[in-house]
């Protein structure tokens, strides 16, 4: 897919591939250069190892919404396309 870069220097990613990607209004991303092309991705959530119960579990650094029924099947459903 092609798109184009504004005066602004912004680029409209095409809604197929942000649908695919869950990309949303306010999605924070990571931009990097790499061999001449430009690399854009889902940025990372930064996490931490805390010990529960003698198990190591991976913390969000950050602030989550809650993870509901409905956004696992939709993540499970976009990732089957």
């Amino acid at each position: 897919m092609r798109s184009t870069i504004d005066s602004g220097g912004r680029v409209v990613i095409p809604k197929p591939i942000r649908d695919r990607l869950g990309l949303g209004t306010g999605t924070i991303i990571d931009i990097a250069e790499h061999e001449g092309h430009v690399e854009i991705a889902p940025a990372e959530t930064p996490v931490q190892l805390v010990e529960v119960d003698g198990v190591l579990v991976a913390t969000s650094l950050d602030e989550l919404p809650p993870l509901t029924d409905d956004i696992v099947r939709e993540t499970i459903e976009r990732t089957r396309r």
